[in-house]
Formats: structure tokens, C-alpha cells, sequence
């Protein structure tokens, strides 16, 4: 027992003896973590929004501006006449501009006010989406309605955006990944460099491979775990930071996951993560060397 406590301390002996080697891995794979954890929390957000947008078969269907609300009125009478829906809401102009000006804001509203007017619209729910093409083409057939808010529509742009994202994601993180495994062994080896003659010395009197090993596979884990630390506070300040500025500007159009729910798994995944990283570039570094004796080491 006190022998692996000897071991695990070298380990970390090692990390600060090459403090520089080590600065740098650390950087590299917290800029792995964070790419990835972002790509991960985007991804979660986009998800849940989709499956909002879905579970919410609401479709909005906007009036032509230039009909009163008595003849708005009588539009509404027809789309609840269609099969397939099941209620039709209606919204005037003046509840619009209340409702857009509860969720932007008083100054954001003010600003684009009298950019778009508004029209009387009727909120939709429709009861079978399988039929909800035919339903659309029925709704744009009535004469009155300017446009038809497809939410459908919008749940694919989503979908294909966050695929898109996690491609690039796994792309660039498979490449952080391998420069990180790189420069965690480069940083083991120059540890192993200015221990060669104990290493040597271990060799030749018989210490087992596995003795020998676990110093350097301790100070690739730590760096692992170091990173894993870092990584987590970065995400959740970045992440903090888009939610609030997603929050003044959508107001409770998009409802953010809070960090309060991922970061346990977050955290957990970044130090698997960040310690297999680690353990695995001390595994590669020393293997080499675990195939030599003594004195071939030493190079003589």
C-alpha cells in the first residue's frame, strides 16, 4: 500500500515538474471539453425545442390587414368548420401588440413597433397532425388569409442546424482529441526523459512494468482530471452567459435548459473523459520504453 502511495505521488510530482508541458495539455483538452460540451448543451436545447414545437400543434393563421375584425370574425367561422381542427382562437390586433409587448419588453418593442403592423390572427389546434398538409392547403384555400405560420417547419430547420452541429462538433473534437493525446505523451515523455536513469534503475533490478508505469499513467490522469475542472467552469460561465443574452432578447420565446440540470452529468462525462484521455496518452508514452531493459534505455 505505501508503495502505490509512493507511485501516485511521483505522479503528481511529475505534473509540476514539467509545469509547462503540462499548462499546455491541459489547455488543449479543456478546449476539447468545452467544444464538446457546448456542441452537447446546443444539441439538448435544440432537442427540447423541437419536441416542444411538436408536442405544441398550435399553428398560427394571420388575417389579411386590410379586413375588419367583424369580417375576421366570420374567417374564424370557416376554419372551425374544417374536419381537422379541433379550436380556433382568435387574437385581434390590439391583443397581439399587448401579448409582443409582455414578452420583447417595453424598450425592445418601442424599437420595432412600427417596423411590421400587426394582424388579427387565429391561434389553431389541429387534431390530427397526419393530416396537417391537407389542413394547411384547406386554411390557405379560405379567402381573407394572408399566411400561415407552419411551426412544422420551423422544428426541421432546428433539427437539420443541430445535426449539422454535432457533425462539425465530432469533426473537430475527433482532431482536439488526437493533438491532446499528442501532447499529453509529449509531456510524459519529457518527464520519462529527466527520469531515465531511475527508470534504468527500476529496469534493471526487476520492478515490474506495471511499477514502473504508474507514475506517468497518475500524471496523465491528473492533467485529465485538471482539465475536466476547468472545462466545467467554462461551460457553465459560456453558458450562463448565451442563456442570458437569450433570455433579454427572446424573452420566453425559448425556454433555456438550466445548467442546473446538466452539470452533474456534464461534469461527470468531462472527467471520464478528461482522465481516459489522459491515462490513455501516459499509456501510449511509456509503452515503448517498458519494452527495453536497462541499459538500452540509457541509449548505450
Amino acid at each position: 500500500m505505501k508503495g502505490f502511495g509512493y507511485l501516485v505521488k511521483e505522479g503528481f510530482k511529475n505534473v509540476y515538474a514539467n509545469r509547462i508541458m503540462s499548462i499546455a495539455s491541459i489547455c488543449v483538452l479543456v478546449s476539447c471539453l468545452v467544444l464538446t460540451g457546448a456542441a452537447s448543451l446546443f444539441s439538448l436545447n435544440v432537442s427540447a425545442i423541437v419536441t416542444d414545437v411538436e408536442k405544441n400543434n398550435e399553428t398560427t393563421v394571420y388575417i389579411l390587414r386590410d379586413r375588419s375584425e367583424i369580417e375576421a370574425r366570420q374567417i374564424g367561422k370557416q376554419i372551425e368548420a374544417i374536419d381537422n381542427v379541433e379550436s380556433a382562437l382568435f387574437v385581434s390586433k390590439s391583443e397581439a401588440v399587448q401579448q409582443y409587448k409582455e414578452t420583447l419588453g417595453e424598450q425592445l418593442f418601442d424599437r420595432i413597433k412600427d417596423e411590421d403592423p400587426l394582424n388579427d390572427a387565429y391561434r389553431v389546434v389541429i387534431k390530427d397532425l397526419s393530416k396537417y398538409d391537407d389542413t394547411v392547403k384547406q386554411l390557405k384555400a379560405i379567402d381573407g388569409i394572408e399566411k400561415i405560420n407552419d411551426r412544422r417547419e420551423f422544428a426541421q430547420k432546428l433539427s437539420t442546424i443541430s445535426n449539422l452541429i454535432n457533425i462539425i462538433s465530432i469533426a473537430v473534437v475527433a482532431a482536439l482529441i488526437i493533438i491532446s493525446l499528442f501532447i499529453i505523451a509529449n509531456t510524459i515523455r519529457a518527464t520519462m526523459y529527466s527520469r531515465r536513469f531511475e527508470i534504468s534503475i527500476m529496469k534493471s533490478v526487476g520492478a515490474t512494468n506495471m511499477f514502473v508505469r504508474m507514475p506517468f499513467l497518475v500524471e496523465g490522469m491528473v492533467i485529465g482530471f485538471i482539465s475536466a475542472a476547468l472545462a466545467t467552469g467554462a461551460v457553465a460561465l459560456l453558458y450562463e452567459g448565451v442563456k442570458r443574452v437569450i433570455t433579454e432578447v427572446a424573452g420566453s420565446w425559448i425556454s433555456v435548459i438550466p445548467f442546473s440540470e446538466v452539470v452533474l452529468p456534464l461534469a461527470i462525462a468531462f472527467v471520464i473523459a478528461g482522465v481516459l484521455v489522459g491515462f490513455f496518452g501516459g499509456f501510449i508514452s511509456i509503452r515503448k520504453y517498458l519494452k527495453k531493459e536497462g541499459n538500452e534505455i540509457l541509449g548505450w
